[in-house]
């Protein structure tokens, strides 16, 4: 068994205990594979392991890398998630590759992606980032913006709010893990209680991976537990 096979066994594990310890399906919880700075090799051997759900965080290096997967392997399909902060000048590669956004947090981006998504390729998932915590140097809407912004969001005619995303600033402890993540599940409560369907919470990555699915997270986005180290140059 190949090392990323391997890893991909023992996340699989990890997530299906924190699952059983919040008592729910592990069918719910999606493993996002974050496979940013590794090369298309990397991700031909994550699917092999069956792996089809991967996540990019820079708009070249991602659209690249779908090519050389698709080219290498025509008969899988796989599932792109763009999991990076945007540009706006980079809108058009974003909508026009990838299925998932997960970082959507003001109106003109959004409205730039509808209108640079081929309508041929059907709507574009996204999920809306909220800066959680607070945080000066974190990207992500107010959480006092959010409901009017996901009702702006969701009048773009080629796109699907499916739902929240956010990173909370790092902790050790699982209490204090918890408590973001179960701000943002609030929020996406608000939502629905005015109206707005959202079933998708993105959150929780390799150190608070049980404190996101203890409070809701339906996709997990894991990425050097599964690669390995990351070397950036």
């Amino acid at each position: 068994m190949s090392t990323i096979a391997a890893n991909l066994q023992a996340v699989e594990a990890t997530i299906g205990a924190a699952c059983e310890a919040a008592k729910r399906p592990r069918s719910t919880v999606q493993l996002l594979a974050v496979s940013k700075t590794f090369p298309a090799e990397a991700v031909l051997e994550a699917m092999a392991a069956g792996q089809r759900a991967f996540g990019e965080n820079y708009v070249q290096e991602g659209v690249d890398k779908i090519a050389a997967v698709a080219k290498a392997r025509p008969d899988v399909m796989l599932e792109w998630h763009f999991i990076g902060p945007i540009q706006s000048n980079k809108t058009r590669p974003i909508a026009t590759s990838f299925q998932w956004v997960h970082t959507v947090e003001r109106l003109k981006i959004a409205q730039r992606l509808s209108e640079q998504r081929p309508p041929e390729l059907g709507p574009l998932d996204i999920c809306l980032q909220v800066n959680i915590s607070g945080e000066a140097t974190k990207s992500g809407a107010k959480p006092e913006e959010l409901l009017d912004l996901a009702k702006a969001v969701v009048q773009l005619p080629n796109l699907r709010l499916r739902g929240l995303m956010a990173i909370p600033e790092p902790q050790a402890d699982l209490a204090l893990q918890r408590a973001p993540f179960a701000r943002l599940r609030a929020l996406a409560q608000d939502l629905v209680k005015a109206g707005i369907h959202v079933d998708t919470l993105s959150m929780g990555m390799s150190g608070d991976l049980q404190a996101a699915v203890l409070e809701g997270a339906t996709i997990v986005r894991i990425g050097s537990a599964i690669f390995g180290a990351r070397h950036y140059e």
